[in-house]
C-alpha cells in the first residue's frame, strides 16, 4: 500500500523469520546473538565514512590534470604540484592539495572535453601579461 506499509511487513518478517533463525556461519540464533552483543555496539559516527575513489595526480605545467581521459584545471599555483584527487558516487571530482580542498569539477566524458574554472586560468593570465611601466603623463609632454 505504500512505503509505512511496506515497513511494517519488512519489521514483521524480521521479528518473527529472520531474527529467529539459526544462523548457519555461528550456529546460533539471530535475536540470541544481538542481545549479547548489543552492550558492546557503539553510535555511528556523526560523519559519514567517506567512500569517495582516491587518486594522486601531478598537476601540469599548464594547471591541468588528467582524470578519466579528460582534463581538470587546478589553481595556477598548484603547477608542477602532487594533489589528491576524490571522485564521489555523486560524479563530482574534488581536488586537494594536503587537507584542503582547492578545487571542484562534474567529471566530464572525453566528448564534452576539458573542464576548466575561470579563477584558475586568470591566475595563470596574470603572470604571463607583460609587465608595462606606469608613468606620469608628464613624462610625455616633456618630450614635446
Amino acid at each position: 500500500e505504500g512505503w509505512a506499509h511496506l515497513n511494517q511487513l519488512a519489521e514483521k518478517w524480521l521479528k518473527e523469520e529472520a531474527d529467529a533463525r539459526l544462523q548457519g556461519t555461528v550456529k546460533e540464533v539471530v535475536a540470541e546473538r544481538f542481545e549479547r552483543e548489543k552492550p558492546f555496539l557503539q553510535p555511528l559516527p556523526q560523519m559519514r565514512y567517506d567512500t569517495a575513489y582516491l587518486e594522486h595526480r601531478q598537476a601540469a605545467w599548464d594547471g591541468y590534470i588528467e582524470v578519466r581521459g579528460n582534463r581538470y584545471s587546478v589553481p595556477a599555483a598548484l603547477a608542477g604540484q602532487r594533489v589528491r584527487v576524490r571522485i564521489g558516487l555523486d560524479g563530482l571530482l574534488r581536488i586537494y592539495q594536503a587537507d584542503q580542498l582547492v578545487a571542484s569539477h562534474q567529471l566530464r566524458s572525453r566528448q564534452e572535453g576539458w573542464s576548466t574554472l575561470a579563477e584558475h586560468r586568470a591566475e595563470m593570465w596574470k603572470s604571463t601579461l607583460p609587465q608595462v611601466e606606469n608613468r606620469s603623463l608628464a613624462v610625455y609632454e616633456e618630450v614635446l
